[in-house]
Parts: structure tokens; sequence; C-alpha cells
């Protein structure tokens, strides 16, 4: 369908087998309609189109160009740079530095990413990837902390040479119960979780009298077996009031964006978590003072500060600290609210049907609407970026073919009655490579399961890193699909084990993650996913011993290392580790298709820190790893 085309919505697409499947016709009116399209009537389509065709010569509101490279305009205008200075123009001229610019053309202003071809290649390092709320340590207060990370990076950098560390999104949530859990359904992607604050490295802890340090000590929460996170986040909200009082209750100076995150703290504190739910005149997002908009204000200062120093005290001991960026926001929560003109609300993204979810998968989550984006310059996706990037010398990008297409879901509708609404691809990489550029930071997508090869392919063109994960690397060339030789795997890589939503090494070794969805009743057939995983389990340790890494009698603790072995092998430019891997943890941190059922995002590592400074295992694959990178 032409019009469905002109506004980026597919008619049809190829599932995870590569057949094609159609789209149903009013799921396509429907998604068209969530755009302020109206496809509902054969008159209405003859409108849209002919509007579509009239604009189709025209410059987009935003559009990207390569420093290296010009570009041509419709007609003569005013190119205008980020200080101010101006230049007539017919084309967009090579040799432009990066930055963002103003094309003025006649009555209308187009917005002008100009960005780098490409960031610089990233080091051949290796590091680890960290389920930060799972780190804990005797000072931590039941769930891992930015002391925590500080003392980790620390330690690695010196004693191991450790290059990066990756970390699960430290976004905020919103400050009421019940707390959400997942790192992934965040209240705001441009603030952080005060969750992870370390509270007597508060300097205003430092300030305080004996007698309110005391009170502070007091409301330490114990470890417990599950992270609960409505407990530890009473005990430290109880905590940063106290603090923040002692300190005369400071109202700072903050900027507009964090003035109006704090106003919604405050305000769903009075009235909930669901703004949706709030009385008419406060569900459009304004700035409200008073001493509550202060605390939460407050508060994210404190945050930023620990981040800073997080990443001060990576930096001197040679670790990169790299940020991960949910691929959404809770509908009901800051960004849904302030952001509301720019989200898609009521549509939720996903995946369609595929062997992983025969129904397809509903994340929750609200997309960016791509004409607004387009509208308004990228302004929000551009600070979005620089948020982060301000604490980060890396950011990882999750679901990274978001920024080519997202599987819209309609409201009401099921996961598998959607459809894909694309991106400007161009606009979207370029932002986000200028961003980095500035920030002298490295990108890692996650362009896993189903990806079309332009993904891949515009990751690599722009030196960004793909994701290379030990169970899902096959030769594709081989109509058998083998597990890949190490030295064949992708240079521009991020290569690991697992991820959050895969088992663990153990648990891959002892069927552990069939085991527990056939518990729950995820399984259709129980018996064929164990036939299944005791195959993928042989051909994992033929492929070990076949290179040399382990020996036929290898036992679990011996596996695990030589798998870290491959790692490090192959040409991937960074390997990363997960503490769960090395410590013989046998249950993954989420299992996908649960909620309740699962702990998810509620599993401390079965150590503490200090213990893991102990473990003889850490010793090892850390060996192993970096006997594999100085030998390939």
């Amino acid at each position: 369908m032409e019009l469905a085309a002109a506004h980026g919505v597919a008619t049809g697409y190829r599932d995870g087998d590569r057949r094609p499947v159609t789209v149903d016709e009013d799921v396509v009116v429907r998604v068209l309609g969530l755009l302020d399209v109206d496809a509902s009537t054969p008159d209405a389509r003859r409108a849209a189109l002919a509007a579509a065709r009239a604009g189709a010569d025209r410059l987009p509101g935003t559009i990207a160009v390569r420093t290296d490279r010009g570009r041509d305009l419709p007609g003569p205008g005013v190119l205008v740079d980020e200080d101010g200075g101006r230049r007539e123009v017919t084309a967009i001229p090579a040799g432009l530095e990066p930055g963002w610019y103003s094309l003025e053309l006649g009555e209308r202003t187009v917005t002008v990413v100009v960005a780098p071809p490409a960031l610089p290649d990233a080091d051949r390092t290796w590091g680890w990837m960290l389920q930060l709320y799972a780190l804990r340590s005797a000072g931590s207060w039941g769930i891992g902390d930015l002391g925590d990370l500080r003392n980790f990076t620390a330690w690695t950098g010196s004693e191991h040479g450790a290059g990066a560390v990756l970390l699960n999104p430290l976004h905020a949530f919103t400050p009421v119960p019940p707390v959400q859990p997942s790192p992934y359904t965040p209240s705001s992607r441009r603030f952080g979780t005060p969750l992870a604050l370390r509270m007597t490295d508060l300097p205003a802890y430092a300030r305080a009298d004996a007698a309110t340090r005391a009170e502070v000590d007091a409301l330490a929460p114990a470890a417990t077996e599950r992270i609960e996170h409505d407990r530890v986040w009473a005990a430290k909200r109880s905590a940063l009031e106290l603090l923040w009082r002692a300190e005369g209750r400071p109202s700072p100076d903050v900027a507009p964006d964090l003035a109006e995150f704090a106003t919604f703290c405050a305000l769903a504190e009075r009235h909930g978590g669901r703004w949706s739910r709030w009385p008419e005149e406060l569900r459009r997002p304004l700035v409200e003072d008073g001493p509550r908009t202060a605390f939460h204000a407050w508060v994210q200062v404190q945050v930023q500060e620990q981040l800073r120093a997080v990443r001060e005290t990576a930096r001197e001991a040679g670790v990169r600290v790299i940020h991960d960026l949910a691929v959404g926001c809770d509908p009901e929560g800051a960004d849904g609210w302030a952001l509301q003109d720019l989200l898609a609300l009521g549509v939720r993204v996903g995946a369609p049907p595929d062997a992983f979810s025969q129904q397809g998968q509903d994340w929750g989550l609200p997309p960016w609407r791509p004409d607004r984006l387009d509208a308004t310059g990228y302004a929000a996706y551009r600070d979005l970026l620089r948020a982060l990037l301000r604490q980060a010398d890396g950011l990882r990008i999750d679901h990274v073919a978001g920024l080519w297409r997202l599987w819209w879901v309609p409201p009401g509708e099921s996961a598998d009655r959607g459809t894909y609404v694309h991106y400007d691809a161009e606009v979207m990489l370029a932002v986000l490579t200028l961003e980095a550029h500035r920030a002298g930071a490295l990108v890692v997508g996650e362009d896993l399961g189903t990806v079309e090869p332009e993904v891949t392919e515009g990751l690599a063109e722009r030196h960004m890193l793909g994701s290379a994960v030990l169970w899902f690397t096959r030769d594709l060339d081989d109509p058998d699909e083998p597990l890949l030789d190490p030295a064949r795997w992708p240079e521009d890589s991020v290569a690991t084990i697992s991820t959050h939503d895969l088992p663990t090494a153990s648990g891959f070794l002892r069927g552990e993650h069939v085991r527990a969805r056939a518990d729950l009743g995820l399984l259709d057939d129980p018996e064929a996913e164990e036939r299944k995983a005791a195959g993928e389990r042989a051909e994992m340790v033929a492929l070990l011993q076949e290179h040399g890494f382990a020996a036929e009698d290898a036992g679990e603790e011996e596996l695990v290392v030589a798998m870290h072995a491959l790692l490090g092998s192959t040409p991937s430019r960074l390997v990363l580790v997960s503490p769960y891997d090395v410590v013989g943890e046998v249950r993954q941190p989420n299992l996908p298709g649960t909620v309740d059922e699962y702990p998810n995002w509620r599993l401390p590592l079965p150590e503490s820190l200090e213990e893991l400074y102990r473990d003889p295992r850490v010793a090892a694959v850390v060996e192993a790893v970096r006997s594999g990178r100085e030998r390939s």
C-alpha cells in the first residue's frame, strides 16, 4: 500500500525463518490512524495519499549529513551553525564540523545533523557485565549500589587489567510502591535510580552529626535471599529524608527537565504512580514548587554525583563504564508524562510471533512517534543520549534494531496483531554517532534475534559493536548451522557467554533453563526440550574439546573456564564476563514469559563482593580470558 509506505508502516515482513508474512489490512489502518493518518474509508485514503504525494519532494523536518559528504538541496537556503554563524548555501557542503545545524528554506526550517562517518575503532580488551543490583557487599543495603561498583571497578582494573564494565540500565523508577524491579521498564530513562545510592558515601552523611548518622545507620536493611526493592527503597528514602533535613532542606537550582522530573515524583507521592489517573489539570507536564519537589531534585543531584565519582574511579583504574539504554519507558512513568506528545501512548512495542514466542511479544512500552521526532529535530532523543553519556564511557543500545523499525501493537490487540513501523535510521544513527563522538564513547548494539542485515551492516559501518553470544553464534553459511569456529567470530562485536534473558553457563550445562520453564508449565513438550538442550550441550562440549579448551573428562567448573577461554580467543573487540557464570549460579536473572512466577531481577549473586574478591574461580576465569586475548 503506497499510503502505508509513505508513512513507514509495513504491510508485510519476513519472519524469523525469512518467510513472507502479510499484515492484516485493518491492523495497518489502525496503525496509520495512530500516526494521525485517516485510512478508514476509500475517500479518506485518497485524500491522505494525495497529501503524502504532495509532500514527497519536500525535505523532512530533520536530515542527516556525513562530514565527508555533501548533500544536494531542492533550492537555496541559509545554514546556521550552533554558534549562530550563517552562510548562504545551495547544497550542504562536505567538510562541515560535526554538530547540529538549522537550514532555513524560505518559511521552513529543517534540522541538520552533521555526524562523522564512524566512531574510532574500539580498543581490543575484556571486562565484566554486571547486574549491579545483584552485586551486594557488607556496605550496601540489601542491593548492589554505586559504592560497590566503584570498589569493583577499582579492584578489577588494578588487579586484573580489565578494560570495561557493562551495567544493566540504571534508569529512574517512580518512587512509590510497588517499585518496578525490571531495569528495562523504567519511569525515566533520562535520570538515574536512587536505589543505587550508597548512603554512607553521601557528602550530607559525612557532614551530619553523630546522632543523625546513627539514625541513618539504623535504617540499613539486612541482605535477604531475594532482593526486596520496596523494602530497600523505603529504607533509603527515609535515610535520604533524614540527610536532606539535616542539610537544611536544600532546594537545588536544577535544569528544567530535572525540575519537571522532580515534580512528577512529588505528584506521584500525592496522587499515585499512574499519572493517567491524576486530576485532569495535572496530566500535562508542569513544574511545581514545594518541599517534595525540592527533595526529589536533591536526591537526583546525589545520584548524578555518585555516578560521576564511579566514572572517575573507573577511569583511574583504566576501566570504561558502559551504561545500558532500555528500549522504552513505562507509559505511566515520568517520561510517559513529560514526553507524551512524542510517544505513541497506548501502543506497546514488542516482537512478532517466532520460534521463541509463538504468540509474539508485548513489552508494554510506548514507542517514539517518528513523525513527531522528525518535526522536533530529534531533540528528545538527543537529550536522552546526552543525559546517559554524561556519566558513561560507552552506551549499549537495547534492541538496537529499534533504530530502524519497531513492532507496534495497537491498543487492545494481542502481540501477534501488530506491524512494523519504520524510523529514519540514517538520522537515528547520525544523532547517536554525533553524541557518542562528542562524548568520546563507544557504542554497543544489542542485535540478537531476528534482525535485518542492514542493522548489522549499519552498526559495522559506523564502528559500533554488535553482540555475539556463545549459545547463538553459528555458521550461517553451513546448512546444518554448527557452532561457529571461535576464530571466525565477528571482530566488531562484544562476545559473551549469555545474556540476562538466557541461561547462565552452569544453568546451560545442567539444563536448568528447561527445568525452570517446565516447572512453570511454559513448555508444550518438556521432554523434547530436554533432548534439544542435551544435544546443544554435547555440541558445546565437543567444540571446547575440539579446540583444546577442555579435556574429555572436564567437569562443570573446568567447562565454564573453557567457555571463557574460547571467548578470549575470538577476534571480538570486547569480551565480557558475567559473575553469574564465574560463581556457578544456575538461575538466570530474567526468565522471559514470566512476571511473578519467577524471581526476575530479584536474584542476588550467591556470593558477596568480598567473597568474590577471594574466589579462586575468578582468578581462573580471568586468566583464561586474558590468555586468550594475548594469543589471538
